[in-house]
């Protein structure tokens, strides 16, 4: 399944490289997830307090851009990022793994200083 996204001109898109990166297999996932919800027009990655280590990624549709938002595209999805989520975010690479049954998005992120031992929150 192939997802195309509009390229309208977006409020905060930000031309040149990505500060966020996404695999091939990580694209696929997340365009087949955007097409799961009609009217959505990027994914937002975000965030937000969590854990025992302190902060966790949130990972959700998005049906609008918000005016702050800073919007890249990267294989072919686009992604939107508060201005708060920005710097914790920041080079990181997002990949699809599979372990056992079980898909999940991995996130390399060089910011972390601090990870729990569950794996579900990290510290920068």
């Amino acid at each position: 399944m192939v997802v195309e996204l509009p390229k309208a001109t977006v409020p905060g898109r930000v031309a040149g490289s990505s500060p966020v990166s996404v695999s091939e297999r990580a694209a696929t996932y997340l365009a087949a997830q955007l097409a799961r919800h009609p009217g959505a027009v990027a994914v937002r990655l975000a965030v937000e307090p969590s854990g025992c280590s302190g902060l966790g990624y949130r990972v959700d549709p998005v049906h609008f851009i918000g005016e702050r938002d800073k919007v890249f595209e990267n294989g072919g999805v686009r992604i939107a990022v508060d201005p708060l989520s920005l710097p914790h975010v920041q080079g990181t690479r997002i990949d699809l793994v599979q372990e056992g049954l079980a898909r999940r998005l991995r996130f390399d992120n060089p910011n972390v200083r601090q990870s729990c031992g569950c794996g579900e929150s990290f510290a920068v």
